[in-house]
């Protein structure tokens, strides 16, 4: 199997120390294993993309020295893809239209909680003749995707009794059982966007060849929302690496949000692109910067 890896960022504000982290591990697990490495812009927030910001994440990483097999790729071009597979979930009546707030989520007093918050508590599953000409999102009805992969795969005779189970492989975890059903009726095609991250990453993933996903633990909690997708749409499910995230002087992770220093500045700044990702390869981090305990 020739390894395939990807780094996927949103342009949607200025990389990071964190992305340099992640990119050169994406980048790094594939060449050592003498595979691909594909750069793909995950664009679709039309609301926040920036073609200025597309622009700033080719110019660090190859200040960073890090090299793209092929083409980048544009999720924005690939629109097509995630609407079929939109059709195909609403087709095995696994879809239902959303039209509440998060601020109706947020005072609902019968919102359940999950390892991220308030789940959303159902509101809008079964309306009878929605009005789709009101802005709403599309939800992935869990308890039903979960019950089409059990009626798929009946328990075999003599078997444990516990039912059909998901699992993936990761490189730092071992073998994970997954367990969607903790993340509730997740969004897969947004009021502002024609898919949601959970959708788009999962086909883009299958349909580029991505064997390996190498990314931040903060998103391991959403592979489990990956790996029933997988399974819904018969996709492949590709090995999984999710490494400690940077940690800033407050202990909180790296994020443009929190104002973590860009690439850019330090670019500008004068300093050397290729000698800071062999020190953070090495593990020699920044002044006041840390790596999480994995």
């Amino acid at each position: 199997m020739v390894v395939h890896t990807r780094f996927a960022p949103s342009p949607t504000g200025r990389l990071h120390l964190g992305h340099a982290w992640s990119a050169i591990q994406a980048h790094d697990f594939a060449r050592v294993a003498g595979g691909a490495f594909t750069l793909r812009i995950e664009d679709i927030d039309g609301t926040r993309s920036r073609p200025e910001h597309v622009a700033a994440i080719l110019r660090d990483l190859e200040w960073l020295g890090l090299e793209w097999d092929g083409e980048v790729t544009f999720q924005s071009q690939r629109l097509g893809l995630y609407e079929e597979a939109l059709d195909r979930l609403r087709a095995m009546g696994l879809l239902y239209p959303c039209f509440c707030t998060r601020a109706d989520i947020a005072a609902s007093l019968t919102a359940p909680h999950g390892p991220e918050g308030a789940l959303y508590p159902g509101t809008c599953r079964g309306l009878e003749a929605p009005d789709l000409g009101k802005p709403h999102c599309w939800r992935l009805d869990m308890g039903r995707a979960l019950a089409t992969l059990q009626t798929r795969h009946p328990p075999r005779r003599g078997g444990d009794g516990e039912g059909f189970q998901l699992f993936w492989q990761d490189e730092i975890a071992g073998r994970v059982r997954a367990g969607p059903a903790s993340a509730g009726d997740v969004v897969l095609a947004r009021k502002d966007a024609p898919a949601s991250y959970h959708l788009a990453v999962t086909i883009d993933d299958a349909a580029q060849g991505i064997t390996h996903v190498v990314r931040g633990v903060d998103l391991f909690a959403a592979t489990h929302v990956h790996r029933l997708l997988q399974a819904l749409l018969g996709l492949p499910t590709p090995e999984y690496r999710h490494h400690p995230l940077l940690l800033g002087p407050d202990g909180t992770r790296l994020a443009k949000r929190h104002g973590a220093p860009s690439l850019e500045a330090m670019r500008l700044a004068g300093e050397d692109g290729r000698a800071l990702a062999e020190r953070l390869r090495a593990g020699q981090l920044p002044v006041g910067i840390a790596a999480a305990q994995a």
